[in-house]
């Protein structure tokens, strides 16, 4: 016959429960970010303008040097405009418009064309006319 041994009971500790310390309440740097920005001058977004803006570019063929751009305002031929975008800055004279493969000597507000520039160029480039 075996001899079963009885089992030891350990009584758990009662463990008393933490002291809350208070910190002091530092302010977050959401907080601080949006303090100074309350104070700060509001910056606007828009770059400085260059004359009246006209359309933005909307493709470029590097293989002829064309580029196409909807029009925000009427151009014609011989007006000079400037192409102003991220890595993009220049000025030219509007030498040739095109409207589906016609050459026309103006283009109004809402129309899509084609003109040769001098430089590349890339989409949203801001044109502007001086």
């Amino acid at each position: 016959m075996a001899v079963k041994k009885k089992k030891k009971v350990v009584k758990k500790k009662k463990i008393a429960p933490k002291k809350r310390v208070l910190k002091k309440k530092i302010p977050s740097k959401t907080r601080i970010h949006k303090a100074a920005r309350a104070k700060a001058k509001p910056v606007s977004k828009k770059p400085k303008e260059e004359g009246t803006i006209i359309g933005k570019i909307t493709h470029y063929f590097p293989h002829v040097q064309a580029a196409v751009i909807k029009l925000k305002a009427p151009l014609s031929v011989g007006d000079t405009i400037k192409v102003k975008g991220h890595t993009t800055d220049f000025t030219q004279t509007v030498n040739s418009l095109q409207i589906d493969h016609v050459a026309v000597n103006s283009a109004q507000k809402g129309a899509e064309i084609g003109f040769q520039v001098i430089s590349r160029v890339r989409q949203h480039d801001v044109i502007y006319k001086i």
